[in-house]
């Protein structure tokens, strides 16, 4: 047992260390995104870069100022709604994206990449963006902004994130013509909001899906205890008895968001790697902590 404790517990540092490399990852393809193809052809993008791109075209101001104020207020939402692990992550996502930001403007500076094709960069920004966005929220991190209250709406609401910050963004980038004064940017801004949105959700594997659980085990009480903690979802316990072996078994039955499913596959190989596990996708959940039962 001593022996194995060091090994768990270096998987655990490993893995964590692997959350915070892919939100820097996201954060620098967000970046590039953001500064390479959206900001120099004036193509409005959703969300506090949308309102930071807002205030740069109309005052000058750089972008990393405003993008970090306005995140300093919702953190402070994040971390009492979402909780510390999620807000430490996007703490750390928002001074990556901060601190690359002035790195790449830096090196693209006086650089026009397809300055002449607004379609082009409108899609190839949008895809960087979704994709950033999307990494990071696979590693329990965010961008900060509309992520943090697209992620407080997941949590009640089975609602994919997409979807959620689509609609937090529609307002922020029709404002952007109160600058532009051109219909044809805030058109070019709701495309890169719905390629973004839809990138988003492919990477994250359409998180409005959930999935059930069968586990068997003979630590399931320690298993039970730490997905009611850790991930507050409920656990039944099923009796039941082997065929082969005559011996009474405890099934264990969960349902979780399809997001949710490889960390309570690393819960239960920490705490037992000879379970047996069974999971599969299921159409709907109703009840506490999914979408409420609906009678037309």
């Amino acid at each position: 047992m001593n022996s194995a404790l060091p090994t768990t517990r270096r998987q655990r540092i490993w893995r964590e260390m692997k959350d915070y490399l892919l939100i820097a990852l996201g954060m620098i393809m967000y970046g590039i995104g953001w500064n390479v193809f959206l900001l120099p052809n004036d193509l409005p993008s959703g969300a506090v870069p949308g309102i930071a791109s807002i205030v740069y075209w109309a005052t000058g101001l750089p972008v990393q100022y405003t993008y970090l104020g306005i995140n300093g207020c919702l953190l402070v939402l994040s971390l009492i709604i979402l909780g510390w692990k999620f807000s430490v992550k996007t703490i750390f996502a928002v001074f990556v994206l901060s601190s690359i930001l002035p790195v790449i403007q830096s090196i693209t500076n006086g650089v026009s990449l397809i300055h002449d094709q607004p379609f082009m960069a409108c899609v190839l920004g949008a895809s960087f963006c979704g994709s950033g966005i999307g990494i990071a929220f696979s590693a329990n991190g965010s961008t900060g902004g509309t992520d943090i209250i697209a992620a407080i709406v997941n949590k009640y609401r089975d609602i994919s994130l997409g979807r959620v910050i689509l609609l937090c963004d529609l307002i922020i980038i029709s404002s952007s013509y109160l600058v532009l004064h051109n219909w044809e940017k805030v058109v070019y801004g709701y495309v890169v909001l719905f390629i973004s949105s839809f990138v988003l959700d492919q990477v994250v594997n359409s998180a409005r899906q959930s999935v059930q659980f069968f586990i068997i085990s003979n630590k399931y009480e320690e298993i039970g205890h730490r997905i009611n903690k850790d991930l507050h979802r409920g656990v039944t316990f099923i009796d039941g008895v082997g065929c082969y072996t005559q011996n009474n078994v405890k099934m264990m039955f969960v349902l979780a968001k399809k997001r949710e499913s490889s960390t309570i596959f690393r819960l239960i190989k920490d705490i037992d790697p000879k379970a047996f596990v069974s999971q599969s996708a299921v159409i709907g959940v109703f009840g506490e902590g999914f979408d409420r039962i609906k009678v037309k």
